[in-house]
């Protein structure tokens, strides 16, 4: 189900879980403002092309990258990736398959077995 804000679709959401854990390594990085993360659909990877985050205190350049701000941290998305991510939601797993940051992306028709990587 599309993730949506004041009634319009989240280009990327981020579970409140996600947002913790930015706003974790954020801090571990001395970032202390504008705590965000830019995403970004990169080619590459056994599918074709890969996700690229990066922990950030910059601001967004509004007329390469589009800003969605949830649980107090700013989800920084490349125009040039939004067609890739549009309704994905940025999720945190601690589970026994391993830590890290997860991807829901609708638009994914094919993940490797990794799951670093799809393909649209």
């Amino acid at each position: 189900m599309p993730v949506t804000q004041n009634g319009v679709q989240l280009t990327v959401a981020i579970s409140e879980k996600a947002a913790e854990k930015i706003k974790y390594f954020a801090e571990k990085d001395g970032i202390e403002e504008n705590v965000g993360v830019r995403v970004a659909v990169k080619g590459g990877g056994c599918s074709g092309l890969t996700y690229d985050l990066k922990i950030t205190g910059d601001l967004a350049d509004s007329d390469t990258e589009k800003v969605v701000e949830q649980y107090g941290v700013k989800v920084i998305v490349e125009k040039k990736s939004y067609i890739y991510l549009v309704g994905t939601e940025l999720d945190f797993s601690d589970g026994l398959n391993g830590k890290g940051f997860v991807f829901e992306n609708p638009n994914a028709k094919k993940a490797c077995g990794c799951g670093t990587s799809f393909s649209i």
